[in-house]
């Protein structure tokens, strides 16, 4: 049988300010990447997303990404490297105190929007975020995109990559996701999205952003919280991969 992990950025409000419906896709997904107070979330809302990860028996990982509150980590930061590694020390340890009062911890991590994009090519920058995971917790899975630099380097240096693959992004014909900035980057129609994700998870080819055929085998899909009816989209998406006899499960337990 088949098995995936379903994943979703979740904790990404700040203050009084809310992004998503975090309680509603806790209770579809397997992973949590939690906001981790850089690129969005805070105290209060890590604490909470946590507890209730661990009452939904979600995975908790930490997002990491740039110092960027304002740009919601969505712009290149050029951060000397040793700066880099010791932010998403900082972030991982953050999240990981909530984590553990919540009766668990972090389990994996995940980088976040720029920071995510940029280290599939910064040489400078993907060393920086794997010298970070080696000197917290080498035991931690690391989730990316496949081909890239980042998950090069951190299969070389001994940690546990995961390939990532994304509900509802386009692809370039290199496997690479299509800038924001493009139109169809991102994708809305939860029927094709769900399609799209039961060919993944079963090793069968989609469809790139110039017409030609992409193959994909990852052992975890990201379903994003704050797409447009990003709820039913997730749930469709579940729906789909069980009927196609896929396992929906954490990559770890």
């Amino acid at each position: 049988m088949n098995t995936v992990d379903l994943n979703s950025d979740l904790g990404e409000g700040f203050g009084r300010w809310t992004l998503g419906d975090d309680d509603a896709l806790l209770g579809v997904v397997t992973s949590a990447n939690a906001a981790c107070g850089f690129h969005a979330g805070d105290p209060s809302i890590m604490r909470s997303v946590c507890t209730r990860a661990v009452e939904s028996g979600v995975v908790i990982g930490a997002q990491v990404g740039y110092r960027d509150l304002p740009g919601f980590g969505r712009r290149f930061i050029d951060i000397e490297p040793a700066a880099l590694r010791d932010d998403v020390i900082y972030q991982i340890g953050a999240l990981d105190a909530f984590a553990r009062i919540a009766g668990t911890r972090v389990q994996y991590v995940k980088p976040h929007g720029a920071l995510y994009n940029a280290i599939v090519h910064h040489e400078e920058q993907a060393a920086a975020v794997v010298e970070a995971l080696l000197d917290y917790d080498k035991t931690l899975p690391v989730l990316g995109l496949p081909g890239s630099v980042w998950l090069r380097q951190a299969e070389a240096a001994g940690l546990r990559v995961v390939h990532e693959a994304f509900a509802d992004r386009a692809y370039t014909p290199e496997g690479t996701l299509v800038s924001r900035r493009l139109p169809g980057a991102v994708l809305h129609d939860a029927d094709d999205i769900a399609r799209r994700c039961v060919a993944m998870a079963t090793g069968q080819p989609i469809i790139d952003i110039e017409g030609g055929e992409l193959r994909l085998s990852p052992g975890s899909i990201c379903v994003h919280g704050d797409t447009a009816g990003a709820v039913d989209i997730a749930r469709g998406v579940r729906a789909a991969l069980v009927e196609a006899g896929v396992d929906v499960s954490p990559f770890v337990t």
